[in-house]
């Protein structure tokens, strides 16, 4: 590798360490792949990447980018594809994971014969994409763990042409893998400790499900997504807020816990007395979370406590004065508009539309259309207006996540 001067190669390894150290401040590994693929490709100046992530003995698909195919919400609905490559030599990827080795590739359509892996062609096919050059790096931890792989196609030069990875891209993109591996090993903990909290609700709520929350989850983070670039949130601000977002969300029921048996299993019309107990669930997850350690523990009291608020002001569980009141009850004097803090009343809308399109012990899941048909009409009575609009602007998406997260 000839670099221009010992200046440039700081400069190069400063950079790194500081988006490695931005890296360590992300909870979700959504986010974390997000940023570490963005990271990868400015590094190399690749047009596309995509990111597959361990799952047994199989890479199953994580994130994706490409700057050629995808405008606007194109590119959101691809990230919420569902397929999945097997370890072994045959496909690139595969063969990475096996021998913890980094590949280059020239031209994906001429590689050698001789090589037991082979590049398979038929997205090309489909999308009408042509892949070149490719680099693609096994992520590993700092105990020599494979989490996953990196694949970033199509190294570009400044008049835009497709060329081989520099020697450059080939020393600092795995020295940069390498490390952010770390905190993708952190975010799949995380998302493993938010859904084992889930469970316990599950035990309790057989509605409660893991896919459940993670439907709920990712289209909260679409939503808000779309919201903070309609309001002009800087991008830093944005990425923060959705990464803390997609967790919270995950937790929206986490307070069923304290409801009993008797009445959230039961399988029919509850008595408004039942009802009133179950809207207290509201409050027991919100006194999960008042011992606040981090921005988590906040949005996460904020959307507990406040989910089930109508932006009309009939929701609940309004305004209570003290959640660890033993005699604490909902109140008649509840939130409405802009007084429900963002994220609740974007977990409404999404809860709303999972559980109106859901299997339940009471009812079949609704029709696309009838469903539909009662979030456009209770824009404005039950939910905040502007996010309804958004939710339409998405519904690509919104759909790509119901179809990934089935169960």
């Amino acid at each position: 590798m000839t670099l221009n001067s010992t200046e440039y190669c700081d400069d190069r390894l400063a950079t790194i360490l500081q988006t490695i150290e931005e890296l360590n401040h992300l909870k979700d590994v959504d986010s974390i792949l997000d940023n570490i693929l963005h990271e990868a490709r400015r590094i190399s100046n690749a047009d596309a990447g995509s990111i597959f992530m361990v799952e047994n003995d199989n890479l199953k698909f994580g994130y994706v980018h490409n700057d050629t195919l995808f405008k606007g919400d194109e590119g959101r609905e691809a990230l919420y594809v569902d397929f999945a490559v097997p370890i072994n030599e045959k496909s690139i990827v595969g063969y990475a994971a096996l021998t913890k080795e980094a590949l280059e590739i020239e031209d994906a359509y001429h590689i050698p014969h001789e090589r037991p892996y082979a590049f398979n062609p038929d997205y090309d096919r489909r999308s009408g994409y042509k892949t070149g050059s490719m680099l693609t790096i096994p992520l590993k931890t700092l105990q020599g763990r494979i989490v996953g792989v990196m694949q970033l196609i199509n190294a570009k030069d400044e008049n835009g042409m497709v060329v081989p990875f520099s020697e450059e891209s080939q020393v600092y993109v795995p020295l940069f893998a390498n490390n952010a591996a770390v905190a993708i090993e952190r975010g799949i903990m995380n998302r493993e400790l938010i859904l084992r909290m889930v469970k316990m609700a599950e035990l309790r709520d057989p509605s409660e499900t893991g896919a459940h929350v993670q439907r709920v989850g990712s289209y909260a983070a679409e939503i808000y997504q779309r919201w903070a670039a309609r309001n002009g949130i800087e991008l830093k601000e944005m990425k923060h807020e959705k990464d803390i977002i997609r967790l919270a969300s995950m937790l929206h029921d986490v307070g069923k816990v304290g409801i009993p048996d008797t009445i959230l299993k039961k399988p029919g019309k509850l008595t408004d007395s039942e009802f009133d107990i179950i809207k207290m669930h509201t409050i027991f997850g919100g006194r999960l979370f008042v011992n606040q350690t981090s921005m988590l523990d906040s949005i996460s009291k904020e959307i507990a406590l406040n989910h089930h608020e109508k932006w009309n002001g009939k929701g609940y569980p309004g305004r209570v004065k003290d959640i660890f009141d033993p005699e604490a009850t909902v109140s008649k004097d509840s939130r409405s508009g802009t007084e429900i803090p963002l994220p609740a009343r974007i977990v409404a809308l999404a809860d709303v539309y999972d559980a109106l399109c859901s299997r339940r012990s009471y009812k079949e899941p609704w029709t696309d259309e009838k469903v539909l048909s009662i979030i456009e009409s209770e824009s404005g009575e039950h939910f905040d207006p502007e996010l309804v609009e958004i939710f339409f602007e998405i519904y690509g998406v919104i759909k790509a996540i119901r179809n990934k997260f089935k169960g």
